[in-house]
C-alpha cells in the first residue's frame, strides 16, 4: 500500500514509457485523432443501462421477501431459514472474486470477453430464481433444496453481474461517456429496485399473515392460525409467489437481450499490444496495493454499510417502532422514486463540482434527517417527507461508487502500463466488499434483536426492541457514514488529477494507434452486433 501511495504525487505524464511523451508533440499525430470522437448514443446508454435491472429486481424481490417465504409460505423451520440465508449470502460475496477470477483468464472471443459469460448465465439464472419460489413435496428435504439453488442463483447471478460491472471500462474509453453511462445505469437500477418490489409486493401482497396478540402464547395461538388458514389459500400463496418468480424471471431475460443487441464491447488500442494477459495472483497483488483504490472501497464499506443497516432494519423499524405496518411498501416506493429522479441531478452535479464534493454533500445529506427520525414521534406526513429526503442520499449512494471506480482502474493503467485485464478484479473485489458490508449487517441486525428480545410475529414488541430499530436505523448509520466521509479526505483522485489521467491516457492510446499496431481485432467486434 506504501508503494501505491508513494507514486500518488508523480505527475500523470512521468508515469507513461519514454516513448510515449514524443508521440504526444508531434502535430501531425494529434490532428489524425478526430477518430477519437467515441461518442455513445443515447439509444447504447440505454440499452447499457438496462442491463443493470436484473441484478436489481432479483436482489430486492430475494432480500426483502425471501425470509417471510421461507417461514410461513415454505414452512421452512426458523434454524434453517437463517442457514439458507446467511449461507447464501456468504457464497454470494466470495463468488463474486472467483468469477472474476475466472473472467480475468477469459480470452476475447467475436462477441467481446465479457458478453459471452452475460450470455450464457442468463437462461441457467432464470431457471435457479425460479426453483427458488418453487414449494417441492418432499418436506425432509426442502432445506437443502432452497440452499442450493439459492447458492447456484447467486453464483450465476454473479456470472452476469461481475462483467456487466466491468463492461463499463470496454463500451467507451471517454471518461465522460463512462460517467453518462453510468448515470444512466445507476437510474434504470434504483428503477429496479422498485420495480422488484412493487411486483413481489402487489402479487404476493394480497397474503395477509395474521400477527400474535400473545406471543408468549405462540403455542395455541399458532395452531388456531394453522386451523384458520386452509390448505387452498396456502396453495394460492405459493401459486402467486411461483408468478411473481414468473413476471421478474421475463424481466431478466428482456433485459438480458437488450443488453446483448445494443452494446458493442471495445477492446482498448494499447491492450492488443500485450503478449499474454497478466496472472490473476499478480493482478490482485498489483490492484490490492494500489493506494486510491484501496481508499474509495474503505470508505465506500463504511457508508455502504450504513445504507445496508437502514435498509435492512426499515420494514421492522415502520412496522413496530414507528407503528406503521401497512406503510411500509408506500414508504419504501417513495424512497426510490425520489432517488431515482435525483440521479440525473447527482450526475450533473458531480460533472460541474467534482465527485469528491458530490460524495461529501451526498452521502452527508442523509444525517440530518437520520436525526430527524431518531428523535421525532410517530407522524405519517412527517415520515413520508423524510423518506422523499432520505431518496436524495440513496441516489448519491447508488451512482458515486460505479462513476469513480473507472478513474481509479484509469490512474492503475497508467502506474502499471503493461498490466491489462485487471478490471474485473476491480469490480468483482468491489462487489465482494459490499456484499461482505451487507452479511455483517444482516448478523449483527439478527444479534442485536435477538439479544433485545425479539417476539417472532409479534403484533408489538418490548420496547427495548424498539430502542434497538431505532439504534440500528439512525445512530449506527450516522456514525459509519461519518467514518466513511473521514476517509475519503485520503483519496487522493480530485478534479485535477482526472484531468492529467486523462490526456495522459490519451497520449497513451495515440502511440498505440501510430505504432503499426492495427485496429482488426476492434473493427471485427464492432461488426457482429
Amino acid at each position: 500500500m506504501a508503494k501505491g501511495e508513494g507514486a500518488e504525487s508523480g505527475s500523470a505524464a512521468g508515469l507513461l514509457p519514454t516513448g510515449i511523451l514524443p508521440a504526444a508533440e508531434r502535430p501531425a499525430q494529434v490532428k489524425k485523432q478526430p477518430k477519437k470522437k467515441q461518442q455513445l448514443s443515447i439509444c447504447n446508454k440505454l440499452c447499457y443501462a438496462v442491463g443493470g435491472a436484473p441484478y436489481q429486481v432479483t436482489g430486492c424481490a430475494l432480500g426483502f421477501f425471501l425470509q417471510i417465504y421461507l417461514l410461513d409460505v415454505a414452512q421452512v423451520d426458523p434454524f434453517s431459514a437463517s442457514i439458507i440465508l446467511f449461507v447464501g449470502r456468504a457464497w454470494d460475496a466470495f463468488t463474486d472474486p472467483l468469477v472474476g477470477f475466472c473472467i480475468s483468464k477469459s480470452s476475447w472471443t467475436r462477441l467481446g470477453r465479457l458478453m459471452p459469460w452475460i450470455i450464457f448465465s442468463t437462461p441457467l439464472a432464470i431457471i435457479a430464481y425460479f426453483l427458488i419460489w418453487f414449494v417441492p413435496d418432499f418436506p425432509q428435504g426442502q432445506a437443502l433444496w432452497y440452499l442450493l439453488f439459492y447458492c447456484l442463483f447467486e453464483t450465476l447471478v454473479t456470472c452476469f453481474h461481475v462483467p456487466y460491472s466491468a463492461l463499463t471500462m470496454f463500451i467507451s474509453t471517454e471518461q465522460s461517456e463512462r460517467d453518462s453511462a453510468t448515470a444512466y445505469r445507476m437510474t434504470v437500477e434504483v428503477l429496479g429496485t422498485v420495480l422488484g418490489t412493487a411486483i413481489q409486493g402487489q402479487i404476493v401482497g394480497q397474503v395477509d399473515t395474521p400477527c400474535l396478540q400473545d406471543p408468549k402464547d405462540s403455542s395455541l395461538a399458532t395452531e388456531g392460525a394453522n386451523r384458520t388458514q386452509s390448505t387452498t389459500s396456502l396453495k394460492e400463496t405459493q401459486n402467486a409467489y411461483l408468478l411473481a418468480a414468473g413476471v421478474i424471471a421475463s424481466i431478466y431475460v428482456v433485459c438480458a437481450v437488450i443488453l446483448t443487441l445494443g452494446v458493442r464491447e471495445q477492446r482498448e488500442p494499447y491492450e492488443t499490444q500485450q503478449a499474454e494477459p497478466m496472472s490473476f495472483f499478480r493482478g490482485l497483488r498489483l490492484v490490492m496495493s494500489h493506494g486510491p483504490y484501496v481508499k474509495l472501497i474503505a470508505g465506500f464499506l463504511f457508508t455502504s454499510l450504513a445504507f445496508m443497516l437502514v435498509e435492512g432494519n426499515f420494514a421492522l423499524f415502520c412496522t413496530y417502532t414507528l407503528g406503521f405496518r401497512n406503510e411500509f411498501q408506500n414508504l419504501l416506493l417513495a424512497i426510490m422514486l425520489s432517488a431515482t429522479f435525483t440521479i440525473p441531478i447527482w450526475q450533473w452535479f458531480l460533472t460541474r463540482f467534482g465527485k469528491k464534493t458530490a460524495v461529501y454533500i451526498g452521502i452527508s445529506s442523509a444525517v440530518p434527517f437520520l436525526i430527524l427520525v431518531a428523535f421525532m414521534e410517530s407522524n405519517l406526513i412527517v415520515t413520508y417527507v423524510v423518506a422523499v429526503a432520505a431518496g436524495i442520499s440513496v441516489a448519491a449512494a447508488f451512482l458515486l461508487p460505479w462513476s469513480m471506480l473507472p478513474d481509479v482502474i484509469d490512474d492503475f493503467h497508467l502506474k502499471q502500463p503493461q498490466s491489462h485485464g485487471t478490471e474485473p478484479i476491480f469490480f468483482s473485489f468491489y462487489v465482494f466488499f459490499t456484499k461482505f458490508a451487507s452479511g455483517v449487517s444482516l448478523g449483527i441486525s439478527t444479534l442485536s434483536l435477538d439479544f433485545a428480545g425479539y417476539q417472532t410475529r409479534g403484533c408489538s414488541q418490548p420496547e427495548r426492541v424498539k430502542f434497538t430499530l431505532k439504534m440500528l436505523v439512525t445512530i449506527a448509520p450516522i456514525a459509519l457514514i461519518l467514518l466513511g466521509l473521514l476517509l475519503f479526505k485520503l483519496y487522493p483522485i480530485d478534479e485535477e488529477k482526472r484531468r492529467q489521467n486523462k490526456k495522459a491516457l490519451q497520449a497513451l492510446r495515440e502511440e498505440a494507434s501510430s505504432s503499426g499496431c492495427s485496429d482488426t481485432d476492434s473493427t471485427e467486434l464492432a461488426s457482429i452486433l
